[in-house]
């Protein structure tokens, strides 16, 4: 409640901006259409007049909405932060974990920044409750370690959780069938891509050290986003030394938009439209409110470079630092399209719904940019939606082939 309640001050207080601001530019530009600025000039002559006297006039009663609601947010920060106590034993359902993963990949980076209690932090989970990387924590938890670690990362807005669907979880059939431990990590998918990379590389690191008995292969399955940090991973695991390199023999991506996702690229263009107009301009607030993960979807985003000092709701090209796959891993990509055969034009335009086909492949235009997947080391599922690559059988049969007989040609 305490991390709601301030959801919705911020959310109070932003929305008073956005009035007072288009309330201002609609006072600035009498006339039907205005100018296509951001910055209308303040008024002369009689409509200046009356501006100026309906500015203060309007400020007073926006101040006033301000001051009440900053009022009442420290009354239930004071209220509510005398019962944690009470409430730090309570679990957690399901339904209310996919919720909280929803508000993080939208909002997760002001969330973090604002230190709101419902931020998620990254951790290793088992039966959705966070598990202690030590020596004797696992053990414990997990009496029949393997040596084989398969780790799975979950998408944006989502949580380890939702591994399952319709009753099936490829991380349990794949770990059962072929020896391996599966691993599930959450993590706040609305920070960049490149802080969460740098985090999981870190994390794995502890986790390889407090194993309970030798790590002798690691294979990382990455779904949707979850493909992108673990590639940031393998990035900042080259610059930190760490030990799990050796160990990481294959990498797997599902739905992974390498090269950008048409959603956030679309909200992009949303943003762009709605300034356009000094009448609409305010409301590209709205579109600013998505986290530092959702802008990274654009392109894909891996590293600091790639968004440091630059404005990430501004409308540039692609300008990403040149980014392979990690050497000396195999690697292996399935792609999905909602179209049942590979000619139909919706197919081509929407891939799994949220993914382009040429995005989960890989493919670009660039060569220098274009990923290079060994032959039969790719999958196209057709007839398949984003969500539905969690719960195919024929997915996971495929993914059965590559992860317990090494890759064939298909």
């Amino acid at each position: 409640m305490h991390g709601y309640s301030r959801l919705a001050i911020e959310a109070t207080l932003g929305v008073t901006d956005m009035v007072e601001a288009m309330h201002h530019n609609i006072l600035k530009l009498p006339l039907p259409f205005g100018k296509s600025t951001p910055a209308p000039r303040t008024p002369t002559g009689v409509h200046g007049a009356v501006y100026k006297v309906l500015q203060k006039s309007s400020g007073v009663v926006y101040d006033a909405v301000r001051g009440v609601t900053q009022l009442v947010g420290k009354g239930l920060d004071a209220t509510f932060g005398h019962m944690y106590p009470e409430l730090s034993h309570t679990n957690s359902s399901d339904e209310r974990a996919a919720f909280l993963s929803a508000v993080n990949g939208v909002l997760g980076d002001h969330m973090a920044a604002s230190g709101n209690p419902l931020t998620i932090q990254m951790g290793f989970r088992r039966n959705g409750q966070v598990l202690p990387i030590t020596p004797a924590a696992l053990a414990k938890a997990i009496p029949d370690a393997s040596g084989k670690i398969l780790l799975m990362v979950h998408g944006h807005c989502m949580n380890e959780l939702q591994w399952r669907r319709n009753g099936h979880d490829h991380g349990e059939v794949l770990g059962a069938a072929n020896g391996y431990t599966p691993m599930y990590i959450r993590y706040n998918t609305g920070l960049h891509i490149s802080q969460n990379g740098r985090a999981f590389a870190a994390q794995l690191e502890e986790l390889v050290q407090a194993w309970p008995v030798p790590v002798e292969e690691i294979c990382i399955v990455g779904y949707s986003m979850g493909g992108l940090v673990a590639r940031s991973a393998f990035h900042y695991a080259a610059q930190a030394q760490c030990t799990w390199l050796g160990h990481a023999h294959k990498l797997i991506f599902m739905g992974t938009p390498h090269h950008g996702s048409m959603v956030e690229q679309a909200g992009n263009m949303i943003d762009l439209a709605l300034e356009v107009s000094p009448y609409s301009v305010a409301l590209s607030r709205l579109g600013h409110i998505r986290s530092a993960g959702t802008t990274d979807l654009r392109h894909g985003n891996l590293i600091d470079e790639d968004w440091a000092g630059r404005n990430r709701f501004a409308h540039p090209k692609d300008q990403r630092h040149l980014s392979q796959l990690p050497p000396d891993v195999q690697c292996y990509a399935i792609a999905a399209m909602i179209a049942k055969e590979h000619c139909e034009i919706r197919g081509k335009l929407f891939g799994d719904g949220l993914v382009p086909l040429r995005s989960a492949l890989g493919h670009h235009k660039d060569e220098e940019r274009a990923l290079t997947f060994s032959e039969g080391h790719s999958k196209v599922f057709y007839g398949l939606s984003h969500l539905g690559l969690l719960d195919s059988q024929d997915v996971c049969a495929q993914l059965q082939q590559w992860i317990g007989n090494g890759a064939r040609h298909d």
